[in-house]
């Protein structure tokens, strides 16, 4: 089998190549949000979508232009990248698997692609890019694989490179036996139905104070001007602190449920739609819009989205299965009975049967029922909804 697998590092380049760097992630961007627009143009005039290849002959023609020399001072390739991009963003915007796309802001997300043309030399910790030459790179692991292409992108004033490679591997085959069931949450970050758990990390609650008194210095100060520049830095430093944080608890999690379980099933659960604003509009308001906020914020500090993604290719990687199962009444059916109720569960944390008795966890109880429900989807395709039971299609392995 194939493995896609990226290797970053932090660049160390001169002052020379920053500021080509800060270029061709401007022009990059530039190219972006002029295709964007003309594609909103286009729809507005009731035409079709235009493709990239018709996008990229409008590239040819911009460099023309004399206000847009230029953007010849940029790779070509990396600015036809950057329509692939939007055309990527169409396509599942199109396939409903995100939203509308949106125009580019400086400074957010700064980026470029090299598809070839690049060299990489890891006995000498160096990488060369075309117009910007060998640049250090900190070698803090072997590449593994053939290198297909190169992303240069600008993070809390640092630049850095993602190496994607590919490489053939044989199938893997897991070593480990067991299948567990997982319910994530606010209090427990996640729940098995072993009955372990792993506490919360929330690294942006323990962070968000500091945050805050940044931001409301930001204020007071003249935009652009030093004293703003410095605070951003350090309003960025904090960001840069609070995903680090989250990204290194959700890989070694992520890692040990991988190595030690051939199966896991999770809630299929729609992030999104959890943590949409509960404001409403002008005609019709919002209730508890505060408290939803907060829980808002709670859901998304969790990063359960991200959770899900790690465990999908480590799994994968591992010989294992990722099986996400129906998230519906998980907390209120008691695993011996069945029977489900929202009187099970009066509280948060205590889970009490009214029928049977049972009594434990409310989240051990959701975990416990979320396997159940993965047996049940592989043995028969029989899924749970509603509290009802639903005859499905099997589902295929990936």
């Amino acid at each position: 089998m194939k493995r896609l697998q990226a290797f970053r590092f932090e660049l160390m380049p001169n002052g020379e190549q920053q500021r080509n760097m800060r270029r061709f992630a401007g022009s990059c961007r530039f190219v972006y949000n002029k295709a964007l627009a003309l594609q909103k143009e286009n729809y507005d005039a009731k035409n079709k979508f235009i493709p990239y290849v018709v996008m990229a002959a409008n590239l040819v023609k911009w460099k023309k232009e004399p206000t847009l020399n230029w953007l010849k001072q940029s790779p070509s390739q990396t600015l036809q990248h950057a329509l692939k991009d939007l055309e990527r963003a169409y396509k599942n915007f199109f396939a409903q698997r995100a939203n509308y796309p949106k125009f580019k802001r400086k400074g957010q997300g700064d980026s470029f692609r090299f598809p070839q043309g690049f060299k990489v030399e890891q006995q000498n910790s160096r990488i060369f890019l075309p117009k910007l030459g060998w640049l250090r790179y900190r070698n803090s692991r072997d590449i593994l694989g053939e290198a297909c292409n190169v992303t240069v992108s600008s993070r809390q004033g640092k630049w850095f490179v993602s190496v994607q490679t590919e490489q053939e591997v044989e199938a893997p085959v897991t070593q480990a036996t067991s299948a567990i069931g997982i319910d994530v949450g606010i209090v427990r970050f996640a729940t098995m139905s072993d009955e372990t758990f792993f506490e919360p990390l929330n690294s942006f609650k323990h962070n968000q104070a500091r945050l805050g008194r940044y931001q409301l210095r930001m204020k007071n100060k003249v935009k652009f001007s030093s004293n703003w520049r410095k605070l951003k830095n350090k309003i960025q430093q904090v960001h840069g602190k609070i995903a680090n944080a989250r990204k290194d608890f959700l890989h070694k999690i992520t890692t040990t449920l991988s190595k030690n379980h051939a199966l896991v099933c999770i809630e299929d659960l729609q992030v999104r739609n959890m943590s949409k604003s509960s404001k409403g509009n002008s005609e019709q308001h919002g209730k508890k819009v505060k408290q939803k906020s907060g829980l808002n914020r709670s859901i998304l500090d969790q990063g359960w989205g991200e959770f899900r993604r790690q465990l999908d290719y480590k799994l994968s990687w591992n010989g294992g299965i990722l099986l996400p199962v129906p998230p519906h009444n998980t907390s209120k059916t008691c695993p011996c009975c069945h029977h489900v109720s929202k009187d099970n569960r009066k509280t948060q944390e205590k889970f009490l049967c009214v029928v049977c008795g049972y009594k434990n966890n409310a989240d051990v109880v959701g975990a416990i029922n979320v396997l159940e429900r993965g047996y049940r989807l592989l043995a028969c395709g029989e899924s749970v909804q509603l509290g009802r039971s639903v005859k499905q299609e099997p589902a295929e392995a990936s």
